[in-house]
């Protein structure tokens, strides 16, 4: 199960009410940098926006790639490691607006882990230290260290022991 906190709404869907729960201004903010992020090639001013105008934490020699969309209302939830790999046209969300009711949850994602192209993360998610999720994935349960995880619904490919027995017989 996701680590996230529940807010019920009542009347109109929690969408509709968006700015009942997140400033217009800092949206305004956070869409601003993330669309200067997605575009840039330069990956440590990429990192020092995120850092300076989102107040997210990047490790260091983390490489976010081209278009990922990192979360618009609450991008201060996400935690990548160090040294780790966010693939081309991912999305990070933090939030999810429901009908009756919205989510927030933080995304940790830990040191030396590779997040493959379009991949979708949802809020309230850990993926482990050296852990890989293929590309295409749907990550909407926490991923073990080391693990190899893919697909949608998401599920285990390789335990980090079989990921450790792989690389040794190779």
């Amino acid at each position: 199960m996701r680590n996230t906190e529940r807010y019920p709404v009542t009347g109109k869907n929690s969408l509709y009410q968006i700015y009942d729960t997140v400033p217009f201004w800092k949206v305004m903010r956070n869409f601003i940098t993330i669309q200067m992020a997605r575009y840039t090639p330069f990956l440590p001013l990429k990192n020092w926006l995120y850092r300076t105008f989102l107040k997210m934490k990047i490790g260091d020699d983390t490489a976010v790639a081209l278009m990922v969309m990192m979360d618009v209302m609450f991008p201060e939830r996400i935690s990548i490691g160090r040294n780790s790999i966010i693939g081309y046209n991912t999305t990070i969300l933090a939030h999810e607006y429901l009908i009756h009711e919205y989510r927030l949850g933080d995304v940790i994602i830990g040191d030396e882990v590779l997040i493959g192209a379009n991949s979708t993360l949802l809020p309230g998610v850990t993926i482990g230290d050296g852990a890989i999720v293929s590309a295409g994935t749907l990550v909407h349960k926490d991923v073990p260290a080391g693990a190899f995880v893919g697909g949608n619904p998401m599920r285990l490919i390789y335990t980090k022991e079989e990921m450790d027995k792989r690389k040794h017989t190779t």
